[in-house]
């Protein structure tokens, strides 16, 4: 079995982390470089970078970012937000990125995934899903960070992303995100058992418990953390030592 990774999500706009819930009322946190440094200091496994205002410009803005991490921090990083075109991707991969994370432009043009695959290899095309809950074991894709409704079927829509070459998917719960209330394990659960491709779950950790929980169900391969650590209430270290204490297989 391979080690669950633990993985550091920096939303990013103008420059400063910013942190909210549900997507929304966000504050800024601190200086996205930094805290990169601070994780990878502590024994992260990777970082995802995410341009929270992308839907507002023609292309992702995080290259500079990108290049200035990549000198002080060396585990593999994903950047997302505004990836629409292959050029977008070309810009990432150069700039330092590992991977990028793609959302909004593979609903509106879902080739663009498999595309994007076949010329930059699946293992660094992320699908980002952005989830939110319409009624009893169903769930609606949101694009533009969540903020626009595809009336898109969330279990389908990550079956297809896999079959058009996508290496990971990165599953998002707007109405988790943000809340510390912990994850949604039967959204987590349905797309598990649907998909064979790495699936990485972000939204809803407060403690250790969300976190040993969601790794437990078959299928997980990662957790994105965003407010435990940013607002300190978990030490990436402490939390391995702890999770692999409880038999919960992580890289030490």
């Amino acid at each position: 079995m391979n080690n669950k990774r633990i993985i550091a999500r920096i939303d990013v706009k103008n420059e400063f982390a910013i942190k909210g819930i549900h997507l929304e009322g966000l504050r800024k946190v601190g200086d996205p470089n930094e805290m990169a440094i601070k994780y990878y200091k502590q024994g992260v496994d990777e970082i995802i970078f995410m341009d929270a205002v992308a839907a507002y410009y023609d292309r992702n803005s995080l290259s500079d970012l990108i290049v200035k991490a990549t000198k002080n921090v060396f585990v593999p990083i994903t950047v997302g937000g505004g990836i629409r075109t292959l050029n977008d991707i070309s810009i990432a991969l150069k700039s330092g990125a590992d991977k990028v994370a793609i959302n909004t432009q593979a609903v509106r043009s879902p080739e663009f995934i498999n595309e994007a695959a076949s010329i930059f290899g699946s293992q660094c095309i992320v699908a980002s899903v952005d989830a939110k809950i319409i009624g009893s074991g169903k769930w609606e894709v949101y694009v533009d960070n969540g903020r626009e409704p595809a009336g898109v079927d969330v279990v389908e829509w990550v079956e297809r992303l896999e079959i058009l070459g996508a290496g990971e998917i990165m599953l998002t719960s707007i109405d988790r995100e943000g809340t510390k209330k912990g994850f949604d394990e039967p959204l987590i659960t349905a797309i598990a058992s649907k998909i064979s491709i790495p699936l990485t779950v972000c939204g809803g950790a407060g403690n250790q418990d969300h976190i040993e929980s969601v790794l437990s169900v078959q299928g997980v391969n990662a957790v994105a953390l965003a407010s435990v650590l940013h607002y300190d209430l978990l030490q990436i270290d402490g939390l391995k030592k702890s999770l692999d204490d409880n038999n919960v297989e992580v890289r030490i």
